[in-house]
């Protein structure tokens, strides 16, 4: 008997009805956080309220003081916690992709050798995750040893909050969106209305603002000056609409903001000039293929690659910024070109120096 009801039974099994599947909606699909920042379970106090959060207030004035110096409110960064991660790893996303990850151990300190320390430490050797200077995850006992020592010593809410601050600094023109443009629009409106009512979109498109501001902080230069930004756009749109040649004239306007912020000390400015044979060679070479630089010889721009990088390592260990003095037409080229292998590297034209400096050039590019 059992044999006879059995394949009837699962017959009828097969035909109960599966629960329905709901249907797949626009409410499935989630925004993608344009910070995000996520810890693993032993970094869950810095970031948690009830147990301290330091690190929440670290980020809070993180954006206070990127503001206050870049000139525009960075989105708020969006923390969660991850299963999936090390322990003590946190990870930093920018919509939605890593940027940069690391491990901060909750407890004990970073002692980071600046380059002057002397001696070593027990402890975990490592790099400071933001800057990739050689460290030493300390106890807490070693502290006061390893600051005698002249070691930087910080606490593991700083090492996440410091590296953050880093890549949001590297990363501004990223976050820079059209929203942020408008919000700084309207900000600067409520004192000068005229100013910004005449440009945009009268004279300026939002997304031609936006490039050009990009572009500036794409090569760190803060735009907390939005007066005369916009004030030297209003004079030169009706010429040309060019997100590149308004970002050079802009430039211009903003050089003693510029030379200010790479060299705060003041007193003369010490340079890296490129060689007069290899400068004839380049405006040759933009002459020939347009402003994309696309006519210059794969040879010769490794040439030019690997000696800024060797000028500018030499400016390094004299402790001087190291900033490439060029003429007006090959600043755009040769900052887009040196940035990728040269991030710290700093393009300037003869134009954007203030009258009042004194320049003193300490190394050649293309004199080998």
């Amino acid at each position: 008997p059992s044999g006879e009801g059995g394949p009837a039974a699962a017959a009828g099994g097969a035909a109960a009805p599966a629960p329905e599947q709901e249907e797949a909606s626009w409410q499935d699909i989630l925004p993608v956080d344009t910070l995000g920042l996520e810890v693993g379970y032993r970094l869950i106090p810095l970031v948690d309220k009830t147990q301290g959060g330091e690190l929440l207030k670290r980020i809070k004035g993180i954006r206070k003081k990127f503001a206050q110096e870049v000139g525009f409110l960075a989105p708020p960064v969006h923390i969660r916690d991850n299963l999936e991660l090390k322990p003590s790893a946190y990870r930093i996303a920018l919509k939605g992709v890593e940027v940069g990850t690391g491990e901060a151990f909750n407890g004990q300190f970073l002692a980071i050798n600046p380059g002057m320390a002397s001696g070593t430490l027990p402890g975990l050797v490592t790099e400071d995750p933001a800057f990739g200077l050689p460290a030493i995850w300390i106890d807490a006992s070693l502290r006061d040893q390893a600051q005698t020592m002249g070691y930087t010593v910080v606490d593991a809410g700083t090492v996440v909050a410091t590296h953050l601050n880093h890549l949001i600094t590297t990363h501004a023109s990223e976050l820079l969106g059209r929203a942020e443009v408008q919000a700084l629009l309207d900000h600067l409106g409520k004192e000068s209305p005229k100013l910004v009512e005449d440009l945009v979109p009268k004279m300026l498109s939002l997304s031609t603002l936006q490039k050009v501001l990009q572009n500036l902080l794409a090569e760190g230069v803060h735009i907390r000056d939005m007066r005369s930004i916009i004030e030297t756009l209003a004079e030169h749109t009706v010429h040309t609409q060019d997100p590149n040649e308004l970002t050079a004239l802009v430039r211009i306007s903003l050089g003693r903001a510029i030379v200010q912020q790479l060299f705060p000390a003041g007193g003369e400015l010490s340079v890296m000039t490129l060689d007069n044979r290899l400068e004839r060679l380049l405006m040759q070479a933009l002459a020939a293929s347009g402003p994309d630089g696309a006519g210059i010889e794969p040879g010769l721009a490794d040439t030019i690659a690997q000696q800024a990088q060797a000028a500018a390592a030499q400016q390094e260990a004299l402790g001087l910024t190291p900033v490439l003095l060029v003429p007006g037409p090959l600043r755009t080229l040769l900052s887009r070109f040196l940035r990728r292998a040269l991030p710290q590297l700093k393009v300037l034209s003869h134009a954007e120096i203030p009258e009042t400096k004194t320049i003193r050039v300490t190394a050649l590019v293309g004199a080998q």
